[in-house]
């Protein structure tokens, strides 16, 4: 991915293809992260996995298209979905990771219920800067009026599949709940709601 760009734009801009949704590094290089348009780049209703085995590669926390390239191969519906996706002149979407989805979170947060304080939801080391566990009303709602609830861009107050999978449990991936910030995990087998996300060097 060669769009290298030297001004960022604000949280929630048009940009790329999607909306700017922050900043994250990825083997060493910083990255930023564009959040598909929601009538474009959003399924309702996807299987990380139609059976329960575990997919060699598609365990990181970072790097969201490793694991979309490892999650297809495998026959993912998740991943074979968001690699077909062409959106305004751009092919290259993929499943968020765990730290790319929690940091789209933060910017995007569409309620201002307080968020679920459970265990470590919200540490995010790949996060730039990096981020640590919400508190009750960290993250706030966003600013964004697009992304806040009832808007046009807005995620619905459900969990989001990740493409990272669960280091315990083979039959599990981990999403990120998008109504009070809970990461969680779940059956790779069940039907939940994904947006895709693009990322460019910076």
């Amino acid at each position: 991915m060669n769009n290298n760009v030297t001004t960022l734009p604000a949280i929630g801009a048009a940009h790329l293809g999607g909306f700017y949704a922050g900043q994250i590094m990825i083997a060493g290089v910083l990255h930023g992260l564009i959040v598909a348009p929601k009538d474009l780049g959003e399924n309702q209703r996807v299987k990380w996995l139609a059976s329960e085995d575990r997919v060699t590669g598609a365990d990181s926390y970072f790097d969201g298209m490793a694991n979309t390239m490892a999650m297809a191969e495998a026959g993912s519906p998740l991943a074979t979905w968001a690699r077909g996706l062409d959106i305004n002149g751009h092919a290259d979407w993929y499943v968020p990771s765990q730290d790319e989805l929690e940091i789209v979170y933060r910017s995007f947060k569409p309620t201002d219920d307080e968020n679920y304080l459970y265990v470590r939801s919200g540490v995010n080391a790949s996060a730039v800067p990096p981020t640590h566990a919400y508190s009750a009303t960290e993250p706030a709602q966003t600013q964004v009026q697009a992304f806040a609830a009832g808007g046009e861009q807005a995620f619905e107050e459900e969990w989001y599949w990740t493409s990272t999978q669960h280091a315990a449990y083979d039959d599990c991936a981990w999403t990120q709940g998008f109504y009070d910030g809970l990461q969680s995990y779940d059956s790779m087998s069940a039907g939940r709601r994904a947006r895709a996300v693009r990322r460019f060097a910076i």
